[in-house]
């Protein structure tokens, strides 16, 4: 989607709520962390994201970002290694002087039985699902505690901490406990000021479900149990991020919300 796209799309965004903040969003090359930084940045928001190995991608949503009249700063990191999700957060606070918004987005997940499960796999899952989300959270509190200042987190987590998803326990394993994570940290984080809130997509149209889109018979079925009959849009979750990481949010924290077209309320697993 190109910045003028976004412009038409977020019409209702011309008050600028994010106008003078500076949000940092994990994984904000592609997919919904991409529409994530181009929505906040159609609000006003100067972006710090960080990719993995899409330097291409990285490139093309910062020129977006500009495009929209705001700054960026982005950086290639391993989130898995909590040394280089520390530094993220540290140069994206020096780079624009202060953050108000963190976006956890960046996740991955690999399909396996159960009983096939590679302890290198669930790793891998668990230390970026789970562990960088922790340490980069962390990073961030520390910066705001320190300069006594308020901040908003907003987790992506997944329709799967409530819904059973065979084949991907190691994935189910990391979003359950981003859940629990968030009940927690609300609680321990509200008398700084700070709220965390996530935010549980399901089937969305972006490259993490290549495979799904891939198989007619298989998506077939699945909109079957979605009552809007639709799969979602990256554009979908990044309004509802915009709306948590705005002024209008400021009373709500400890919360998921489920932007899945109703297929929590109706899916069962096959």
């Amino acid at each position: 989607m190109s910045a003028t796209e976004v412009l038409q799309r977020s019409d209702q965004a011309t008050s600028k709520r994010l106008k003078g903040k500076v949000a940092v969003i994990t994984g904000g090359d592609q997919g919904i962390g991409r529409a994530i930084a181009l929505r906040f940045a159609a609000e006003g928001a100067d972006i710090a994201f960080s990719y993995r190995t899409n330097r291409q991608g990285a490139d093309e949503v910062q020129e977006e970002i500009a495009a929209l009249g705001c700054k960026s700063f982005t950086s290639a990191v391993d989130l898995g290694d909590t040394a280089q999700a520390r530094r993220f957060i540290e140069g994206a606070f020096e780079k624009f002087s202060s953050a108000h918004i963190l976006v956890n987005n960046a996740g991955l997940e690999k399909r396996a039985d159960f009983w096939e499960v590679s302890e290198e796999d669930y790793d891998r899952v668990l230390n970026v699902n789970l562990k960088g989300l922790f340490f980069t959270t962390q990073a961030a509190v520390r910066r705001w505690i320190a300069n006594k200042q308020p901040g908003k987190i907003i987790n992506i987590s997944s329709v799967h901490e409530e819904l059973s998803f065979p084949h991907f326990a190691s994935y189910c394993a990391s979003k359950g406990g981003v859940r629990m994570l968030t009940r927690t940290l609300a609680v321990e984080l509200a008398a700084f000021g700070i709220t965390i809130n996530s935010i549980a997509p399901g089937a969305i149209k972006t490259p993490i479900n290549k495979s799904l889109l891939e198989n007619p018979e298989k998506l077939a079925s699945l909109l079957q149990n979605i009552p809007l009959k639709r799969l979602g849009t990256a554009e979908d979750v990044a309004g509802v991020a915009a709306f948590l990481a705005s002024g209008d949010a400021d009373y709500m924290t400890g919360t998921t919300v489920f932007v899945d077209g109703g297929l929590l309320c109706h899916y069962e697993e096959q």
